[in-house]
């Protein structure tokens, strides 16, 4: 990862500008929603400063996910040109490889706008920040990463067999950027249960900010979930690194 880092720190310009565009589109996406709000006040209870806390915890996980364990739907092209095949000869195991071999530079837009939108909501929301509550951001904050880097992880593990998952990949990333920046409350009950149990959504930051902004009465289901989604995320991450491995066997060099 230091060494994806320092490569593309080359060309400092580049480097800003893909900051400044990752900064801008998650910027812009932001303000779509602030001028809906100004608009109704509201969104199904739920006022700006917590949409803001929601969408900012939300852009922090994504972008932490792509900073710490790269982009996935890059998989596919190392596959069809036959670039894997040096993951497998490094002494250090090819999905740790695969995932520090590019820097996503354009992420630290994300993470910087994340942080931001967030810092702001902190002035616009009642939070008892307690230390339990501040332990809680953090692992919520981890967990969240790591349902995220699960889903991506499953999905690219098929273009072992398939040679095509850019798509797949791309599809649930949009998925989880779009509706993990809204309230589940104003989808509707099957909606809500595909984004819990089969598309884990809600565990990305929904369930941790109606944790910290005491909000879970509104859940329709046990506010159980909702604390231990940290755990959740950790077991979501080893299964889809399980799955990986095992796809991994059906990987054959471009040279067969």
């Amino acid at each position: 990862m230091y060494a994806g880092l320092r490569s593309q720190l080359q060309y400092r310009t580049n480097c800003m500008i893909l900051i400044i565009m990752g900064l801008i589109w998650q910027g812009t996406g932001f303000v779509f929603i602030w001028v809906i709000l100004s608009q109704f006040q509201n969104l199904n209870g739920w006022s700006l400063g917590e949409i803001a806390f929601l969408y900012g915890l939300r852009l922090i996980v994504h972008a932490c996910s792509m900073l710490f364990f790269g982009i996935f739907h890059r998989l596919e092209a190392l596959i069809r040109r036959g670039d894997f095949d040096k993951f497998l000869s490094s002494p250090v195991p090819p999905l740790l490889t695969f995932m520090t071999y590019q820097f996503p530079i354009a992420a630290c837009g994300d993470l910087l706008g994340g942080i931001l939108i967030f810092a702001i909501a902190l002035t616009r929301v009642n939070v008892s920040w307690s230390p339990l509550a501040c332990i809680y951001l953090v692992l919520a904050l981890i967990g969240g990463c790591l349902v995220e880097t699960a889903v991506k992880l499953t999905v690219s593990s098929l273009a072992f067999r398939t040679l095509s998952s850019f798509f797949l990949v791309s599809f649930f990333d949009d998925a989880m950027s779009l509706a993990g920046n809204y309230p589940l409350t104003i989808y509707g009950s099957l909606t809500r249960f595909f984004f819990t149990f089969l598309l884990p959504i809600a565990f990305l930051a929904y369930f941790p900010t109606v944790v910290l902004l005491h909000r879970t009465g509104e859940l329709s289901v046990s506010p159980v979930f909702a604390f231990l989604s940290p755990l959740i995320g950790a077991i979501l991450f080893i299964l889809a690194c399980f799955l990986f491995q095992r796809e991994l066997r059906y990987y054959q060099s471009s040279g067969h």
